[in-house]
């Protein structure tokens, strides 16, 4: 797949998607949105609890009862007695978050349109094509291990605990691999290409890895695909894809003293021209723990950056970027007309958008989930 399109061509990306939203609902202004928002909180008291990811725009985050990333939300989930979890991030997330939370439980998106482009480039039918091709290439005595990252639909992490392997954040991506090379002799890992190769740079094995793309007929081969220990697939994050190297200097001109700071999402030459790399809950530790008059370059989503800018006032907290370079368009479907929609729905009895993991999937997705809690 050519990733270069979305570098320069940005109208690709629909930034606003109301059309499914019943017509009274599309053209609320913000005061009456918030009001109604708040009324229909309200009525519903304990029985909803809101999550707003890091990557969420304001008007979300600012009715959310826990801020974080996506599995700290989950648990956040799991640890409530909420019949009602919103969640306002994108599909995957919410997967998670039913996987985990109870079955009296209902999983809620504001928006069916917040689908992750990442996790979409690893769907069941590339995987098992290529694990089959794969596991037929390796030798009698060789074996394969899976590892997922979160950024992934369940269906890919139940494939994961079939087959041995597991599921990993950003922060414990380098433990998860420790725990496959224990269990096999190589790894394949999805879908996120950048934070397998930076991981496997992390453990000094960055002459040991190879891509492997469903898309490409005549790429790789099997054969010598696995004469690699580590088999990272073609997927990647299209925010965190677009920053780049001249990005970086860009920045240390107009800040010569600022600290650089970008997820391990980002291509391997933009970390590596980074001053820290590291999760959205590292980034967002690194400016709390700024000195006042610090400046940091943040080389993430777009909208945690406003987060830290308004969260900490005494930092200056500058975009990589930017904002059209750093938006994730599949958060910015989570429109906040959608949640007041969904929370009204609710007032009436109406449960919208609920997210259901099927029982197999889920039991296997927590299966892969639990090994990584073991690491």
């Amino acid at each position: 797949m050519e990733t270069a399109a979305f570098e320069t061509d940005l109208s690709l990306f629909k930034y606003d998607n109301l059309e499914q939203l019943p017509p009274t609902y599309r053209d609320l202004e913000a005061d009456e949105r918030t009001e109604r928002i708040e009324s229909a909180l309200a009525e519903l008291g304990d029985d909803v609890v809101i999550l707003g990811h890091n990557y969420q725009r304001q008007e979300i985050v600012e009715h959310a009862d826990f801020i974080g990333d996506s599995y700290q939300l989950s648990k956040e989930a799991a640890q409530s007695d909420a019949d009602y979890v919103i969640f306002g991030g994108v599909t995957f997330m919410a997967e998670s978050a039913d996987i985990i939370t109870d079955d009296d439980q209902s999983v809620i998106l504001p928006s069916m349109e917040a689908s992750c482009p990442m996790a979409g480039m690893a769907e069941a039918l590339q995987v098992d094509a290529a694990w089959a091709e794969l596991t037929a290439a390796l030798n009698d005595d060789e074996e394969i291990i899976p590892i997922t990252y979160m950024n992934s639909y369940a269906d890919l992490k139940a494939f994961c605990a079939e087959q041995g392997g597991l599921v990993c954040t950003s922060s414990n991506a380098h433990k998860a691999f420790e725990y496959a090379f224990e269990k096999g002799d190589k790894v394949l890992f999805l879908p996120d290409k950048h934070l397998g190769e930076n991981t496997a740079h992390r453990l000094d094995m960055a002459d040991e890895t190879v891509e492997w793309d469903p898309w490409d007929a005549e790429g790789t081969d099997a054969a010598d695909a696995v004469e690699n220990d580590v088999i990272l697939w073609e997927g990647y994050c299209q925010v965190h894809e677009r920053f780049r190297e001249h990005h970086i200097e860009s920045v240390r001109e107009d800040y010569p003293d600022a600290n650089v700071i970008v997820h391990p999402e980002c291509r391997r030459e933009v970390v590596e021209a980074a001053d820290v790399a590291g999760s959205t809950s590292t980034i967002c530790e690194s400016v709390a723990e700024a000195d006042p008059g610090e400046t940091w370059a943040i080389g993430t989503e777009i909208h945690l950056t406003h987060h830290l800018q308004r969260w900490h006032p005494d930092v200056n907290v500058v975009p990589l970027c930017g904002d059209a370079c750093m938006d994730c368009n599949a958060m910015r479907q989570i429109d906040p007309n959608y949640l007041a929609w969904v929370l009204e729905e609710l007032v009436e009895g109406r449960e919208r958008n609920v997210i259901e993991v099927a029982p197999e999937e889920k039991e296997l997705a927590q299966v892969a989930m639990d090994r990584m809690l073991e690491i």
